[in-house]
């Protein structure tokens, strides 16, 4: 959301240069949409890098889950026997669409976790899980 807020910015000043016409007008617009460029070209680098090495995820196992930190270690681990209630929010919005997740566990509290997108398919697998490995209440 932040990015998009920043290019909506750029937008903006990119636009406040066309009008007022300063004379360095060039030299600021390149560097605008340089910042812009650097920052789709750094969440790219960062999306490719946290796929290849496994950082910021969420593994489902026929036993459970399991959360992994920003340096890829295990943040959380839940059983299935564990697990009390799982409490899903939603948010669809035209700005940032995500999921977020609670898992609540019998004894050592809740695990929490984003999932980005409109339907993204660990939701659907998360759920269809739960509802074949988590004993009833």
């Amino acid at each position: 959301m932040a990015r998009r807020c920043l290019v909506a910015l750029a937008v903006v000043l990119l636009g406040a240069l066309i009008w007022y016409r300063p004379r360095d007008a060039f030299v600021r617009g390149a560097v605008t949409v340089a910042v812009v460029l650097a920052l789709f070209g750094l969440k790219a680098a960062w999306a490719r890098a946290t796929v290849r090495w496994g950082l910021n995820r969420c593994y489902l196992y026929t036993g459970g889950l399991a959360v992994t930190s920003i340096v890829g270690r295990v943040r959380e681990a839940v059983r299935w026997d564990d697990v009390r209630e799982v409490n899903r929010l939603t948010n669809q919005s035209v700005l940032l669409a995500f999921h977020r997740i609670e898992i609540v566990r019998r004894d050592y509290g809740t695990v929490t976790f984003l999932a980005l997108g409109l339907q993204p398919a660990l939701v659907e697998a998360l759920l269809n899980e739960m509802d074949r490995n988590a004993p009833r209440p």
